[in-house]
């Protein structure tokens, strides 16, 4: 079966405790919204699957391309709507790749693949935002 599956248990205030993958997750709200600021929002978790699902799926097509990398960083920036309910319009997906002779061509084909074709929070994203790639290479 493909389906996942995430419980959330209410733990009061704002804060909820999620059951993901036989992991545990908190998330809350700042202070200043009745939060108790304990854990990350859920807006900014999206960002992160983002990150996560494109990151895992570029490193598996590099390795497969035989390109060796020291290093990925993913920074993601969403741009959020002016009016409610507040939607990303905008992300803003920067990697960072380190490493020795680094191929740029295949560190690009890598991201397409990945945004194009694995990575089905991608896809997802695309239904409601613009997605904005940035690649920097850092020779070691």
């Amino acid at each position: 079966m493909n389906d996942h599956e995430v419980i959330c248990e209410w733990k009061g205030n704002k804060q909820f405790n999620a059951s993901v993958n036989n992991h545990e997750l908190i998330m809350d709200d700042r202070f200043e919204s009745m939060g108790n600021d304990r854990g990350p929002r859920p807006k900014p978790l999206m960002l992160t699957a983002l990150a996560g699902c494109n990151g895992m799926n570029v490193m598996s097509v590099l390795k497969k391309m035989r390109v060796e990398v020291e290093e990925l960083r993913i920074n993601v920036k969403g741009e959020l709507t002016d009016t409610d309910p507040k939607m990303y319009k905008k992300v803003f997906l920067d990697f960072h790749f380190t490493g020795k002779n680094l191929d740029e061509e295949k560190l690009h084909k890598a991201i397409q693949l990945s945004e194009e074709k694995y990575c089905g929070v991608s896809a997802m994203f695309r239904s409601f935002a613009e997605i904005i790639i940035d690649l920097t290479v850092t020779e070691k």
